[in-house]
């Protein structure tokens, strides 16, 4: 059966939720880069960290890398044999954003062989349409969601005209969800719904009981400040925070603002959360004239200038089944976050990676990754 469209009923009225990410998973998807504004050089070099991440992953989730046609036999002879290759043509690699997010019936104690998968197509707009949007044309990006679940053969809840990115909400797969004030209320994205129906959506659509808004991101952050920059969800009730106890950097300020919400706030259950402070790089990661001079930047798109302070935080890490991989920068910062995520995943390996790569294209790790939850049925057996 072709992927079907429900426009009639959303996944809260059918009984679907969306997973948290330290839930086991089926496996993710990722976009083979190219871009030459996001990334330099013909993306030589995060095409490699980019295989990296694929590989380790590969170990105990299936990975799908989406290639275009022009890149499919380059992507084929640098991935692994274990990573599935599937032609789709994109505009950038930020499959969280642009991929579909997923939905499973039943609650997080139904067996994964009795839940039914299903997909959201959010509407995509380049974090911010012609407001303020990271590049001119996103036709491509904004077909992804739908191809991809109509690959799968996977039902779809379509929520279009709804702006919303993959990076814009996290969950702990019991009622409630994470945003933040300053992507979700950003004039690019809904300008004409206001916090409440905002919130309605967010319910509706991600089987979510309670949103709880924090007021704002990562400093410098081009996405308006996603929420899986600065705050995640590890377990039920536990959340990392990105932090810094330096007054002078912007970042203070903001982490601090974020830390008074969760003090107040309870989840969807009633739980007090449990916060670990995770610290940003110690020193600001910034886009270097070499970098820069590797970029081609099209008509419409964000120009970028040398010094540029990047949105680096160890926040953007990504929940294998048996793993955690955590971005790493080169900063003295970067063990003491491997340190604090194990404590967070005593039952997972914390996988160092190299991001540097992948900052410099504007984003990290939780960026290029978009989980496919474990579920035993498909739209045929709806």
């Amino acid at each position: 059966m072709d992927s079907e469209s429900n426009n009639q009923k959303t996944p809260k009225d059918v009984g679907y939720r969306m997973p948290a990410e330290f839930e086991r998973h089926r496996g993710c998807l990722m976009i083979w880069p190219q871009r030459p504004g996001s990334w330099p050089y013909g993306a030589e070099n995060a095409k490699k960290v980019f295989a990296e991440i694929a590989g380790i992953l590969s170990r105990s989730e299936q990975v799908t890398m989406l290639v275009s046609q022009a890149l499919y036999e380059e992507a084929e002879r640098m991935l692994s044999p274990k990573v599935n290759l599937l032609k789709m043509e994109s505009d950038d690699a930020w499959a969280r954003d642009t991929g579909p997010t997923f939905v499973v019936s039943g609650t997080d104690e139904t067996a994964y062989e009795e839940r039914k998968l299903a997909g959201i197509n959010w509407e995509f707009n380049a974090w911010g349409g012609n407001y303020d949007g990271l590049y001119a044309d996103w036709n491509k990006d904004n077909e992804i969601a739908a191809s991809v679940l109509q690959e799968m053969n996977c039902q779809m809840f379509n929520a279009a005209p709804f702006v919303l990115e993959g990076g814009a909400i996290h969950t702990d797969g019991q009622g409630t969800v994470l945003v933040t004030e300053s992507c979700l209320l950003s004039p690019g994205r809904n300008p004409g719904l206001n916090r409440q129906q905002i919130e309605e959506k967010l319910k509706e659509y991600c089987g979510a009981e309670k949103i709880i808004w924090l007021p704002c991101g990562i400093y410098q952050d081009e996405t308006n400040e996603h929420v899986d920059n600065v705050c995640a969800f590890t377990a039920p009730g536990e959340v990392v925070l990105a932090w810094t106890d330096d007054r002078q950097d912007p970042q203070y300020a903001m982490s601090q603002a974020c830390l008074q919400v969760l003090e107040r706030e309870t989840d969807a259950r009633g739980r007090k959360f449990i916060v670990r402070k995770l610290l940003i790089p110690e020193k600001p990661v910034c886009i270097t004239e070499q970098e820069l001079n590797g970029l081609q930047f099209e008509e419409g798109e964000e120009v970028r200038e040398a010094g540029e302070r990047l949105a680096a935080s160890y926040v953007n890490f990504y929940i294998a089944n048996d793993a955690v991989l955590v971005p790493q920068f080169g900063d003295a910062h970067d063990k003491l976050a491997c340190l604090t995520l194990q404590e967070a995943f005593p039952a997972r390996t914390i996988e160092p990676v190299f991001a540097r790569d992948i900052i410099v294209g504007g984003g990290n790790i939780h960026c290029i990754t978009q989980q496919i939850p474990l579920a035993g049925k498909g739209v045929e057996d709806s």
